[in-house]
């Protein structure tokens, strides 16, 4: 019995020696650094919003940029955030009146049945835009305005002009800025600028034009003299080359794959002015009004097909080839050349004001570039494919929840870095992204 003993005792003590050696959890050291976050505010157009799916609807909200970057902060102080959600039973509503996509089956006009993006009622939740939802006690903390460009932040009576400001204004002759500002924030985030250029873009760059430079500088400094004014700090945010999202880059711009007797058939209508086509990829034919005396070319490596071209005219009523793609439907090598050289000027003035107001920079441009050959986060492969990338909601321009957290986590970083903080970080993994039926 006492050998039994002499070598048990040894391996008790030995269990006890390795108990007390474990190591113990210890919570990540989180702090507001040089900020005060008491009252965070956040400004900005539809990706800050939440508008995803192409509408603005409950859970696209619950997963805004805005909402998840002050999850983080209310980790270092910060207080309530408010959003003006939607009801969590409607449909959405988009800019143009129109439910949330889903993703969902359908058949095209050869009678091929595919999973793609399909409205998920008739028509969008119109009387949401109808009924304000302002409340006083509580102020709103996310001032992200689908369709608001920097021009429109400070203006009067905003709301009647833009039905998504309305619903959330504190009175017919508000401003976005002064409804932002009337809770003395003292910490923000400001992400604009998108808007100044998507509907002139996502048209083709065929109406309307881009805001001016000038006049953006100038109403970008006023939105940031008004929210530095109490000594509030905070994170500016360059603007991602939208042409870089799955809206413009889907489509192939040489995407005409023909058969024998196709080329035949248009080479027969073509080579008389100069054009001739291959068996195999071709470029899509395009009306181009600097294309020799018939005004039509190929499309060229480099250049853009959007993702509004009707699809089942391609495929057959001889759209892109027969019958060129109109202007509003691609972005020709001189209309991206203005576009991009526009973005370079708005980034370079927005990185100006940083500097002169000493505020972080965010560079989500940078991730989106990114996106286009892939990223790694966690493991988890994302890209900016269209659907399967794991990044972009079913419009192809807005972020789904998991992309949102990735840029939610550009502006943690730039707020870190700047102001000595230590903001957790979102993991982007615990959020959705396109759901399969």
């Amino acid at each position: 019995m006492k050998q039994v003993l002499n070598i048990l005792i040894p391996v008790a003590i030995g269990t006890l020696t390795l108990g007390s050696c474990k190591p113990k959890y210890k919570d990540p050291d989180t702090s507001a650094g040089e900020m005060n976050t008491a009252r965070f505010v956040m400004i900005g157009g539809s990706h800050t919003a939440g508008y995803m799916d192409d509408a603005l609807y409950y859970n696209g909200q619950q997963y805004s940029i805005a909402n998840m970057i002050s999850m983080q902060l209310q980790k270092v102080g910060s207080g309530a955030f408010n959003q003006p959600y939607m009801s969590d039973a409607s449909v959405g509503i988009s800019a143009s009146g129109m439910a949330r996509f889903k993703l969902g089956y359908k058949t095209d006009c050869l009678g091929v049945t595919s999973l793609s993006p399909v409205r998920l009622a008739p028509s969008g939740d119109v009387s949401a835009l109808g009924a304000n939802v302002y409340n006083a006690g509580q102020p709103f903390g996310n001032f992200g305005i689908p369709g608001m460009t920097v021009t429109a932040v400070n203006v009067s009576s905003y709301g009647s002009a833009n039905p998504f400001f309305g619903r959330m204004s504190s009175s017919g002759t508000a401003s976005v800025l002064g409804d932002a500002t009337v809770s003395d924030p003292t910490c923000f985030a400001l992400f604009i600028g998108i808007e100044d250029m998507l509907p002139f873009v996502q048209g083709g760059a065929k109406n309307g034009s881009m805001t001016n430079t000038t006049t953006f500088g100038l109403a970008y400094e006023q939105i940031v003299m008004s929210l530095t004014a109490n000594g509030a700090k905070g994170v500016v945010s360059l603007i991602p080359d939208i042409t870089e999202m799955p809206y413009f880059t889907t489509i192939p711009y040489n995407g005409l794959n023909l058969t024998p007797d196709k080329v035949t058939a248009l080479n027969n209508i073509y080579n008389p002015i100069g054009i001739s086509f291959q068996e195999g990829p071709n470029g899509f034919m395009i009306e181009d009004p600097g294309a020799g005396a018939f005004n039509v070319r190929h499309m060229e490596p480099g250049e853009l097909v959007l993702l509004s071209t009707p699809l089942d005219s391609v495929k057959c009523n001889s759209m892109g080839s027969v019958f060129p793609f109109r202007d509003e439907f691609v972005l020709t090598h001189a209309e991206l050349t203005e576009i991009r050289n526009q973005i370079a000027e708005y980034n370079a003035l927005i990185t100006s004001i940083a500097y002169s107001y000493n505020l972080a920079l965010a560079k989500p441009n940078e991730i989106v570039k990114k996106l286009q050959t892939g990223i790694t986060y966690n493991g988890v492969a994302m890209s900016a494919k269209f659907v399967s990338g794991g990044a972009y909601s079913l419009d192809g321009i807005h972020f789904n929840p998991r992309g949102n957290a990735i840029i939610a986590n550009e502006f943690i970083r730039a707020l870190n870095s700047k102001y000595e903080a230590k903001i957790p970080s979102v993991n982007a993994i615990n959020y959705p992204s396109i759901i399969f039926p």
